[in-house]
């Protein structure tokens, strides 16, 4: 019987576990986020990537003073202004080097100590992607609502599996992160990426903390522009609902018309200003919304064509342990900077 030999062109990884953080307004957390992480016990050893995401504050600043005193291997990636968390994220997974790659919040909400029993369970179970879900989220009730509104038009849209909650706490496999990472579009949506990719995935109940310091920084505004990126980018469901939002609109008008003919021939029907003006309200909005989804597509594909960047990066500092050093020249030192 012939042997059998698996082919694969991908890096062999040199950590078993990256953990990817998009950090924005985050000083006064990921600091204590990165020290609790560096606390960890991986099996094969574990890289923290840092995402500075334009943030107003100094927490450029606080990436870099942690990556100058890592105990592992921590790279701060600089992006040149505010992308969002999704652009930032797909910015770090192409700095990971994990076999298993972990993205999660800057703050704190997920307690670190859950990112071994997310990696274990990943690596036990098998599955290419685990999603994390909480008996209760600790966000504001308008934040939870949105959440569960766009979970609900995923499940339409992205083919997403009855019953997971698409968290920004998940597990991934490099092979997933190599595959999602060929995307270079401006409007990355992650998880679409990862449901094209593959739909091999299982979820962990987890635990979900109050937030420890400041506020959410996602708006009405940024929630908005992280549904339109999901339920626009990644199918063309819309331009379907407005066909057959059309098609419903004009048998309707069309029963309207014949029952106005047969009213008008059998009988005087009263003036009806207000409900002719309701339905020519109706009709107006409805087309204004059509057109108003066909230019959304149309201004994505513009801007897609014209290369408006995913994200520029401006530096990537790597703060390595002197087990962990880039082997060559630069290996002398634990404080290696590059240029983008």
């Amino acid at each position: 019987m012939p042997e059998l030999i698996e082919i694969t062109t991908a890096p062999e990884p040199a950590f078993a576990l990256s953990i990817v953080v998009p950090v924005y307004n985050g000083a006064a957390s990921v600091g204590e986020l990165v020290a609790a992480l560096e606390e960890l016990d991986i099996p094969g050893g574990h890289e923290i990537v840092l995402v500075n995401d334009g943030s107003p504050d100094d927490s450029l600043a606080v990436c870099r003073m942690a990556a100058e005193r890592a105990r592992i291997p921590i790279t701060v990636v600089d992006l040149a202004r505010n992308y969002g968390e999704h652009n930032a994220v797909m910015a770090g997974l192409r700095q990971s080097r994990g076999a298993y790659v972990i993205t999660m919040d800057d703050d704190l909400q997920n307690p670190p100590e859950e990112v071994e029993r997310l990696l274990a369970f990943a690596q036990q179970s098998g599955r290419e992607v685990i999603y994390t879900y909480y008996d209760e989220k600790q966000h504001s009730r308008w934040r939870n609502l949105g959440s569960q509104f766009t979970n609900w038009v995923a499940g339409y849209v992205l083919d997403k599996p009855k019953g997971f909650y698409l968290s920004s706490f998940r597990c991934i496999s490099a092979f997933v992160v190599r595959e999602i990472t060929r995307y270079e579009g401006p409007f990355p949506y992650v998880d679409g990426l990862i449901l094209q990719v593959t739909q091999n995935i299982d979820r962990l109940l987890v635990q979900h903390l109050p937030r420890a310091v400041g506020r959410s920084n996602y708006t009405l505004r940024r929630l908005t522009r992280l549904w339109l990126s999901m339920f626009v980018n990644f199918s063309v469901m819309p331009l379907r609902i407005s066909t057959l939002t059309g098609f419903a609109l004009s048998v309707f008008g069309t029963v309207g018309g014949i029952t106005v003919v047969i009213e008008a021939a059998f009988s005087r029907p009263a003036p009806g200003w207000a409900s002719l003006m309701a339905a020519i309200m109706l009709l107006s909005g409805v087309q204004l919304m059509i057109l108003g989804i066909v230019g959304e597509y149309l201004g994505r594909l513009y801007l897609t064509a014209n290369n408006k960047p995913q994200s520029v990066v401006k530096s990537i500092v790597r703060g390595e342990t002197a087990a962990a050093a880039i082997p060559g020249p630069a290996a002398s030192s634990a404080w290696l900077r590059e240029r983008v």
